[in-house]
């Protein structure tokens, strides 16, 4: 394989999913490559040239290992477009159905592409096409062929150059992976006012342990924790914390949420929801962490890590803290991380 020559693959995932759900195929999609592309709402995009010498397998066999993984793990069927670059995979994908798999080999791209109809490329619409109708060009190799001063005279001189690289099946953009969250927040309204103090606790608790899976979700770490509760008469109290060290260990993140709430000193207050925020955000793989000759924090480490993984087989709420679960179920809607930063292009 030459070293220039790259393989992506382009994923239709046929299936309406939520934001969360979207975020554990991103973080499925990142176990077999770390060059993943998000397309919401429905297709993620993945750079599979440097994981082929990892699994041993051809291009076509590895997309085929990809959409298996993803029906096994989630039940999602998908089609999918394997090319040189991202925009012939992506329209690869679009001519496959589902289940099924279009190749189009660096060789044969020209032959693949010139018969399609002109819509099929990307960034033609309908006034474009009724232009390029006009003058006779209904498929892609026309306008391959076109000299580019004719396509100039036609559609303009930025257009005319972009339309000419895309007809000849060129695309540079690489799959760039999605950045990182800025911040994430997990919240929770609750169904009535809370007096209770230890329903309180369980809430954010409950609250601590969410933000500990998105964190372990984004291979992140935070460094500061903000609570804010807001109260029945629409007032609301905040508190910061910075944490000894950053972490995305649930017990920590329980400890120092906990301690935030206790710092509030609500006594009778009624409360109406919950907000809990992590600031400080860097990748894990760069944070250090003290080092323990405790054997009970490694092995609640190692439970974490299972229950992450039976989550992410069997949903959210396949595993829960003990104390959460006596909280009533039907104040629990799902918390959701709210990403802060410039969206990736696509």
């Amino acid at each position: 394989m030459s070293i220039r020559q790259r393989h992506i693959a382009h994923l239709h995932l046929h299936a309406a999913l939520n934001e969360e759900q979207y975020g554990d195929v991103i973080e499925l999609m990142s176990g077999i490559t770390p060059h993943v592309q998000a397309v919401p709402p429905d297709a993620v995009q993945l750079d599979l040239t440097s994981a082929l010498r990892y699994f041993d397998l051809s291009p076509y066999d590895l997309v085929q290992t990809t959409m298996m993984r993803l029906k096994a793990l989630y039940g999602i069927d998908s089609s999918a477009g394997l090319a040189g670059n991202r925009m012939l995979a992506a329209m690869a994908a679009d001519a496959s159905a589902p289940g099924e798999t279009t190749w189009v080999p660096a060789d044969r791209a020209a032959e693949w592409l010139h018969p399609r109809p002109v819509t099929a490329l990307p960034g033609i619409g309908r006034t474009t096409a009724a232009t390029l109708g006009r003058y006779g060009l209904h498929h892609i190799g026309q306008i391959a062929d076109l000299p580019p001063a004719t396509l100039q005279r036609l559609l303009g001189t930025g257009q005319a150059r972009l339309l000419a690289e895309r007809a000849r099946g060129h695309d540079p953009r690489p799959v760039t992976p999605r950045e990182p969250a800025a911040h994430l927040t997990a919240d929770l309204v609750l169904e009535r006012d809370c007096l209770d103090p230890a329903e309180q606790h369980r809430s954010v608790l409950g609250l601590a342990d969410r933000i500990g899976q998105l964190l372990r979700g984004e291979r992140q770490v935070t460094g500061r924790l903000t609570l804010t509760v807001r109260y029945a008469d629409r007032s609301s109290s905040t508190r910061t914390r910075t944490l000894p060290e950053p972490t995305d260990h649930s017990p920590a993140l329980a400890a120092a949420a906990l301690g935030l709430l206790a710092s509030l000193g609500l006594q009778r207050a009624r409360v109406r929801a919950f907000t809990l925020r992590a600031d400080g955000l860097r990748p894990a793989a760069e944070a250090c962490r003290q080092l323990s000759f405790d054997p009970t924090d490694q092995r609640a480490r190692a439970a974490e890590a299972a229950a992450d993984r039976a989550r992410r087989r069997f949903g959210p709420d396949a595993v829960r803290p003990a104390a959460v679960t006596r909280a009533r179920r039907s104040a629990w809607p799902a918390a959701r991380p709210r990403t802060v930063g410039r969206p990736t292009a696509v």
